[in-house]
């Protein structure tokens, strides 16, 4: 695991700033959501296993629900059960959010600009807790969250978004998007949307499935290697997304080499010693969405003006040749349903012979 301040940096990218692995292996946590119809006749009750394997059992749809981000609260809103949020931490920040989620993400109670304080939570009103982080104690000055019997003494059920909060714990990389598919089926299990869920991952797998189709028959070791640049992280010391890092799977399934795929844990504090030696063929300039496309713009040149004018950087392969991809930090580092899309965006831009961009909305 990377220090306190890294953790913190990266998953505010999302307030403004595994089927299977590819081995074939299930070597992520297992989900142990029962399907619609295992239990009454509403698919209810549901049981779900955090990281440690302990069961959290649902005997009907939580109607108070506190994400501990944006990205739970996202996926709420793609399931259509956004109306039952009462509050969020690290809240989205402006043109985080999907165009047709904005208005309603704006008007969700703001519980904490970072991590819920404590009795912030504990007395929101709140029947579900869904948390992206895997230990408040781990978040240092921001203190420790509630333990499971205060948790259940307030009458909160918590629940962890596996792909991000266990991904620390995996025994291998993320290699596919199928823990972040996990997920999504999971929240849609516990919401009673579980059609819904559906309906994204089988979306989803569509689109995975025609980058995977047009890359068939690019060899491995042909691949280009690949950097994520978390400009917004700073320009100290790099921050690299590992291999068990969603971002990983992303990148895996784009048709890249994650440069720092062997890294320990999610994210890790680098050199840029050790970039220049990594030399990437293609460098992702992962900056925040800053609410506006010149804005945005703005941020990717100043990201791309660095890496020409640093000493340490202006040599790479990736810098001399131009090899830039201009795709924000959200939808690349945390889990979503846009995962997917931007799978198809990086390898429409590192393959683009083969990988068509999706086709314009209207």
């Amino acid at each position: 695991m990377c220090g306190v301040a890294a953790v913190v940096v990266l998953f505010a990218t999302a307030c403004g700033g595994d089927s299977k692995d590819a081995d074939g292996a299930a070597s992520g946590p297992t989900v142990a959501a029962t399907r619609p119809g295992a239990g009454g006749a509403s698919g209810f009750p549901v049981k779900v296993a955090d990281c440690a394997g302990v069961e959290t059992t649902f005997a009907e749809a939580p109607r108070k629900v506190v994400t501990s981000n944006a990205s739970s609260l996202e996926m709420l809103f793609w399931l259509g059960a956004g109306d039952r949020v009462i509050g969020t931490g690290f809240p989205p920040g402006k043109g985080t959010m999907p165009a047709q989620f904005s208005a309603q993400a704006g008007k969700v109670r703001v519980l904490g600009d970072m991590v819920i304080p404590k009795e912030q939570l504990l007395g929101s009103g709140a029947d579900l807790y869904i948390d992206t982080f895997a230990d408040m104690g781990g978040m240092g000055a921001m203190g420790a969250g509630p333990s499971p019997k205060e948790f259940a003494a307030a009458g909160i059920k918590h629940i962890h978004l596996k792909s991000t909060a266990c991904a620390s714990k995996r025994q291998g990389p993320q290699q596919d998007l199928a823990a972040v598919e996990a997920d999504i089926r999971e929240l849609g299990a516990v919401t009673g949307t579980s059609a819904r869920a559906e309906e994204l991952v089988a979306g989803m797998e569509q689109t995975l499935g025609t980058v995977r189709a047009a890359l068939a028959g690019v060899p491995q070791d042909r691949r280009p290697t690949y950097f994520f640049f978390d400009f917004d992280a700073g320009t100290k010391q790099p921050i690299a997304v590992c291999g068990k890092q969603v971002a990983n799977a992303v990148i895996t399934q784009a048709g890249a080499r994650n440069v720092f795929a062997d890294c320990a844990g999610d994210f890790k504090p680098v050199s840029w010693e050790d970039v220049v030696a990594k030399n990437p063929d293609w460098i992702q300039l992962g900056v925040r969405n800053k609410g506006s496309a010149e804005d945005n713009a703005k941020a990717f040149d100043e990201a791309e003006r660095f890496l020409r004018t640093f000493d340490a950087t202006k040599g790479l392969n990736a810098v001399r040749d131009g090899k830039f991809v201009r795709i924000g930090s959200e939808s690349t580092t945390i889990a979503g349903v846009r995962n997917a899309d931007t799978v198809r965006r990086i390898a429409s831009t590192i393959h683009p012979g083969l990988v068509q961009p999706a086709p314009a909305a209207g």
